[in-house]
């Protein structure tokens, strides 16, 4: 069984970040806020509703390791090629799925590119995935740029 790479976890922690924080007795703990896209967000980007009690970090890396092996499993079925690919590029997908969600990959070009080890086209493909609540983000932009540095690694 392929475990989720570690890039998976790096890139995810740097682009959800753990930010929301509020004292509560001792312990620093997150709270659901609405992500750049409009969703309820908690923790390092794990859906939730509005009324989710705060989580501290510990619980906040257990949801994401779990939101991050259902992305992972998403990403294999549906770009089998990378689980014989550098880690880092599996990484970059994994990343992507977990972001955008695996409808979004089922249905891309990004996938048929990915699929076809055209690694140049998929990571022109990755960089159209900027919007979010129909504006180009900035966040976006970054991150799709650092997946695609991971995808290209070894080219």
């Amino acid at each position: 069984m392929i475990e989720v790479p570690k890039a998976a976890i790096e890139l995810a922690k740097r682009f959800e970040g753990f930010e929301r924080r509020v004292k509560r007795g001792i312990e620093i703990t997150a709270v659901p806020y609405v992500c750049p896209a409009g969703f309820w967000t908690i923790g390092y980007g794990h859906l939730c509703d509005s009324k989710h009690p705060p989580v501290t970090e510990v619980e906040a890396e257990s949801y994401l390791a779990r939101d991050l092996q259902t992305a992972l499993s998403a990403t294999l079925r549906y770009c089998p090629v990378l689980a014989t690919e550098p880690e880092g590029r599996l990484a970059a997908i994994v990343d992507f799925t977990f972001n955008l969600g695996a409808g979004r990959l089922q249905t891309s070009t990004l996938r048929r590119r990915v699929n076809q080890r055209d690694w140049i086209a998929a990571g022109q493909e990755l960089r159209r995935w900027v919007y979010g609540g129909g504006k180009v983000l900035p966040g976006l932009v970054t991150r799709r740029e650092a997946e695609a540095a991971w995808l290209l690694r070894n080219t």
